[in-house]
């Protein structure tokens, strides 16, 4: 029977961890997924980069796009070939990001722009694409906030973390850890760019908005609360681009009884169901919608690797970035597939 093999990119992380230096080993890796038995072929380092923790990938132009998660942020584009059957990164040009420690990159449908979430320094840069990859060194716009939350060891000030397109395209989200706010700028449909129109949705305090996901239909967004440890649920409204929480349910079970710190980090959906990482407890909880689309807890799978950064829904396979433990792991009905060894994986895209 013939393999049914898909190529996806692994972004990394230094394994030391935030605010230590960049450059320790990490960089782009490609592994393959047999799409029909859910298991992994072994690693493969493409590209050597800095701290490429957040990948975006445009099929149609065939351009990798990488942050570079570093106090002076970087991105980085490359071109997607193959030589001698070997995927191949050809560099296409690296820009400032235009802020401190770019931890997402988003590319708009018409691959003009690029969006890029800076974390400690809490803006969105907007660097434009052209056709052989990055067409300047530095941002067209950079956009700022201000403000806080009352977790003053995480919300000092805000923190951009993900950027999404609202669900008609017309505007762009920023996920805002540290003002538990999620903001909204306005889409030129012609350019891509940007213009603030304030904020589509604030969450309660403490909160720590880190990554959402859109209901099928548009009608709900899901987002993943890092700080209180919870999913909170938002009433869509597409004529105002604004959100109204219905709900925060925990997004893992408790676990103060094993003393580990409960981060939630990356949220998707897979079929009907909302899934939901959560690192140091290192579990996916999944989520029933009601029809009006709250949530109920529909189980949870304690993983074999460590700090689930990030994953990836491919072809009904989940296939999950296992940073600590230096491990990527594919799941399917609840249950753990095949794992293979790779270092500090932190992003997953399918190619």
């Amino acid at each position: 029977m013939t393999e049914h093999l898909r190529d996806l990119w692994i972004g990394t992380y230094p394994s030391a961890g935030a605010g230590t230096p960049a450059g320790l080993g990490e960089g782009i890796w490609r592994v393959r997924l047999d799409a029909d038995t859910g298991r992994l072929t072994d690693p493969e380092l493409v590209a050597a980069t800095p701290a490429p923790s957040f990948l975006a990938l445009d099929r149609r132009a065939g351009l990798l796009v990488a942050v570079g998660e570093d106090a002076d942020g970087t991105v980085a584009a490359f071109r997607v070939g193959s030589a001698d059957g070997r995927p191949t990164l050809t560099p296409a040009g690296t820009a400032s990001s235009g802020g401190a420690d770019p931890c997402h990159v988003l590319l708009d449908p018409e691959g003009r722009v690029a969006y890029v979430a800076n974390y400690s320094s809490g803006d969105v840069a907007v660097l434009p694409l052209g056709p052989d990859g990055l067409a300047a060194t530095e941002p067209v716009q950079v956009l700022g906030h201000s403000g806080g939350g009352p977790r003053a060891d995480r919300q000092e000030g805000p923190h951009a973390h993900f950027a999404a397109l609202t669900p008609d395209g017309g505007h762009l989200l920023i996920c805002d850890l540290g003002t538990d706010e999620i903001r909204r700028y306005r889409r030129d449909p012609a350019t891509g760019l940007l213009t603030e129109d304030g904020i589509a949705a604030t969450l309660r305090p403490g909160a720590g908005p880190r990554h959402l996901v859109f209901s099928a239909d548009g009608r709900i967004a899901y987002v993943a609360c890092e700080l209180d440890v919870t999913v909170a649920v938002l009433a869509w409204d597409a004529a105002t681009a604004s959100g109204r929480v219905v709900q925060h349910v925990p997004a893992a079970e408790d676990g103060a009884e094993t003393g580990r710190r409960e981060l939630p980090s990356h949220i998707d959906r897979v079929g009907d169901r909302v899934v939901v990482a959560t690192r140091g407890t290192d579990v996916l909880a999944t989520f029933a919608p009601a029809p009006d689309g709250t949530l109920a807890p529909a189980g949870q799978v304690a993983l074999p690797g460590a700090w689930p950064r990030h994953f990836a829904v491919v072809e009904g396979w989940t296939v999950v970035a296992d940073q600590l433990s230096d491990s990527v792991t594919v799941l399917r009905d609840g249950a753990v597939v095949s794992t293979v060894a790779l270092p500090a994986p932190a992003c997953v895209v399918p190619a």
